[in-house]
């Protein structure tokens, strides 16, 4: 499969679905290195990665249950239960980081898109090399209580915590959308109406 097919036939596997075998050290080290292959203005690599596998998916479900806790006090044992048993839904978890700087000419907007690149990256890695993956973000990855106990620092955020393995069901294909409903051809000026 080319390199185009594999970017349009790259769907999300549902973490309870992702199993061992993870990706080994080599593998984990090319999926990186094409996270670190993302469009960077400045070349400022405005991000780092944490991997989360073995027993640290059971400290960081605490982390997810102590949160969620902390979010409302009157959580039932069983939603935090099931906060509690994310990370085990798949045998390694990488948790995007975008680091933002201090930059008079690259926004933090942009560092942010490039943090974003390059976990979409991480996906088509996984992808490419036979492994099923998920972005997934909600409450704790917002959540100071969960950031801190990383080991972030204030001037980071999570884009996301990608949940990988090897899929043990298929995957629907994407529901597709024609290019024509997304793609129009510009030609002049809009002039926006004025509300009165």
């Amino acid at each position: 499969m080319n390199l185009l097919s594999q970017i349009i036939n790259r769907s999300s596997v549902p973490a309870k679905n992702l199993h061992q075998p993870a990706p080994t050290e080599a593998e984990l080290e090319q999926i990186l290195q094409a996270a670190m292959s993302a469009p960077d203005h400045g070349n400022l690599q405005p991000y780092r990665f944490l991997t989360i596998r073995g027993d640290a998916r059971k400290k960081l479900g605490e982390i997810f249950a102590s949160a969620v806790k902390s979010r409302d006090p009157n959580v039932s044992a069983e939603y935090q239960k099931k906060q509690r048993d994310k990370p085990l839904r798949s045998p390694l978890i990488i948790v995007a980081i975008a680091q933002i700087q201090d930059n008079p000419k690259i926004p933090e907007i942009e560092q942010m898109l490039c943090a974003g690149a390059a976990t979409q990256n991480i996906l088509l890695a996984c992808h490419s090399l036979g492994y099923g993956a998920i972005w997934l973000t909600g409450d704790n990855a917002y959540d100071w209580s969960v950031c801190e106990p990383l080991g972030l620092d204030f001037n980071e955020k999570i884009i996301g915590f990608i949940y990988i393995g090897t899929a043990t069901e298929a995957t629907n294909p994407r529901k597709t959308t024609l290019v024509e409903n997304k793609l129009q051809d510009w030609k002049e000026p809009v002039i926006l109406k004025t509300a009165i």
